[in-house]
């Protein structure tokens, strides 16, 4: 394991504006730093909707629908001191392709960066070792992420494991995530769910109340498709059924509703387990609609384009946007 950084790491577009890396108008400022391992060569995985994937012909420097160009670590680590000493930003995440010596080079990251800032830290991987989550968390690695992307282990397997020439395995992700709660506590660990594989809204709903009773935060992506991946013309989901999403997850994450109180109809959530006059209460703060992910993370922009429609809102959704949501569903 290198005990220096790597020389390059890549920076999402919008962090590297707020770190004065690059020049650019954003707004809607990210607060978190976003980074991805630098890697000559693409993700040894084959995931069906990343650009990242060993088959996939989308650009290299691009994840989701976010460009991440490439600088020197040093300066990036500099940078990362001096935003957070103006609170300007409020966590790292580092983001982990999978190849050979990636676990060197995001211990190396998090060094690197530890030498320089107290700043948390999150970490989004493949399933690690319980031994290198440790590790990690010895280095003061404050959270791990470690994605299942499917709701259900058939399309798991399909878009990201053998069905698709893929690595990975449900069983393995799942002990992963596991072993990640005894090492980092329940609360501490995160997994990704794209909402628009194929999944019902019941099945969105049952994983997601199964991670929140494992200790597990489910933190929610909107399918975007990518040209060049192998789901690069599939449509993304309607906004109305990712908004029903959105609210069961909030109610489930905030212990006010249950997967058992809710009611489906052929698969489609028909009742939250709530009393109408809290739903609507719930839904006018915006609360429900807004970016999923680690404290302090907002994401901006990562399944969506400016112009909309916002699945994911970096920021608390104005008069007219919950409106508009409020169309949307229909309520």
């Amino acid at each position: 394991m290198s005990e220096s950084s790597p020389e390059l790491v890549r920076v999402s577009l919008g962090s590297a504006i707020v770190l004065g890396l690059t020049d650019g108008f954003i707004n809607a400022k990210p607060t978190t730093v976003y980074l991805l391992t630098y890697n000559p060569e693409k993700c040894s995985a084959n995931c069906a909707f990343c650009p990242q994937a060993s088959r996939s012909s989308g650009r290299a420097d691009m994840l989701s629908r976010v460009i991440w160009p490439t600088f020197r670590t040093l300066k990036v680590t500099e940078r990362i001191e001096s935003a957070y000493r103006r609170g300007d930003i409020r966590r790292v995440c580092i983001q982990a392709l999978n190849y050979r010596g990636v676990f060197g080079d995001v211990s190396s990251l998090v060094r690197g960066i530890k030498s320089r800032i107290n700043i948390p830290i999150s970490i989004s991987c493949q399933p690690l070792r319980k031994e290198e989550m440790e590790i990690l968390a010895e280095l003061g690695v404050e959270r791990v992420s470690i994605a299942l992307d499917a709701c259900t282990e058939y399309l798991f397997r399909r878009f990201k494991g053998e069905m698709n020439d893929g690595p990975y395995v449900w069983e393995s992700h799942i002990k992963a995530l596991m072993d990640a709660v005894e090492v980092f506590g329940r609360g501490n660990v995160t997994t990704h769910l794209i909402i628009g594989l194929g999944e019902s809204e019941e099945e969105a709903v049952k994983i997601i109340q199964w991670c929140v009773d494992k200790g597990i935060y489910p933190s929610l992506f909107a399918f975007t498709p990518i040209k060049g991946t192998l789901l690069g013309d599939r449509r993304r989901p309607s906004i109305e059924s990712y908004r029903r999403i959105q609210i069961a997850h909030y109610l489930i994450t905030h212990s006010i509703s249950n997967h058992k109180r809710m009611r489906f109809d052929s698969g489609v959530l028909i009742d939250f387990g709530v009393e109408r006059d809290e739903l609507i209460r719930i839904i006018e703060t915006g609360e429900p609609f807004r970016t999923t992910g680690c404290p302090g993370c907002n994401r901006p922009y990562y399944n969506e384009e400016p112009r909309g429609p916002l699945y994911n809102y970096p920021m608390k959704p104005g008069r007219v946007d919950i409106e508009e949501i409020k169309r949307q569903i229909r309520i």
